[in-house]
């Protein structure tokens, strides 16, 4: 099996992970609003069809009516792949600090040391560790290779760390497609439970006239909290969303400059 079959297969299986994460996290959010919110202890006379109680914040969550599980789902998302993301990128950064890392197998390159060098990507782990150490084992192949002059090493290396390199990406940034949606789509959603809300609201006034006026303040309110859910999670997804694309970009940055680093200590050895 090739390794684009490979990735294709493993990409397949985290899609379909994924759909069943949301799936789950919509059913666990239907089932807060049904029963949390929804809970009848929070409404006048222990009915969820009527006023929530003074203050009661869960009945008022309620009342924003059948898209807030869409939006307590997004809120969940949010953190649920905030937290995998953190965890995957804290594993892709190794065991130590990358620039230290990288300072050490400097110097085992320039001492000779190449095997000491692949063992200690081995300890250290992680995506920056993985492309150097296939860097390294090609650069120990090359080394004793006759068949090749130096400029053809030194593009066979290159090439064998952008390749290491292009594998290991896709992990980095897999899942930042969902926290971008979410930016996107999060105040989109409360904005038409909002509206929705504002629909019925109106509604109820075109039938019961200027005595309504206290049922029209109460349904705005009740259609805005949408609006507020949905904020709320497109804010958590956005910070979220650029703390870890600036984290990538960086941990991207010292895999290139340390594959860099490894050219150019290959090339200076060959004569």
């Amino acid at each position: 099996m090739s390794k684009e079959q490979t990735k294709s297969g493993s990409g397949d299986l985290r899609w379909l992970f994924n759909l069943l994460v949301i799936v789950v996290e919509f059913a666990i959010a239907f089932a807060i609003f049904k029963f949390v919110f929804g809970n009848p202890s929070n409404f006048e006379g222990n009915n969820p069809d009527n006023h929530p109680l003074k203050g009661n914040f869960l009945g008022i969550i309620y009342k924003g009516g059948i898209i807030v599980p869409f939006l307590v789902t997004c809120f969940m998302l949010v953190i649920t792949f905030s937290l995998e993301r953190f965890m995957t990128i804290a594993r892709a950064s190794g065991k130590v600090s990358a620039k230290k890392f990288v300072r050490d197998l400097q110097v085992m390159v320039d001492r000779g040391e190449i095997d000491k060098a692949i063992a200690s990507c081995d300890v250290q782990k992680g995506s920056l560790a993985n492309v150097m150490k296939a860097g390294l084992i090609h650069y120990k192949e090359l080394s004793t290779s006759s068949t090749l002059d130096k400029d053809q090493k030194v593009l066979s290396l290159q090439k064998e760390l952008e390749e290491a390199t292009a594998l290991e990406l896709p992990m980095l940034s897999q899942n930042m497609i969902i926290l971008s949606t979410i930016v996107s789509i999060g105040t989109l959603i409360g904005l038409i439970g909002t509206v929705l809300g504002m629909i019925r609201a109106f509604a109820a006034l075109s039938d019961t006239g200027s005595a309504g006026a206290a049922a029209l303040a109460t349904g705005i309110s009740e259609a805005l909290i949408n609006t507020a859910i949905g904020i709320i999670s497109s804010t958590f997804a956005i910070v979220s969303y650029n703390y870890f694309s600036t984290t990538i970009d960086n941990l991207t940055y010292k895999i290139d400059e340390a594959g860099f680093s490894l050219v150019q200590s290959f090339a200076a050895s060959q004569k």
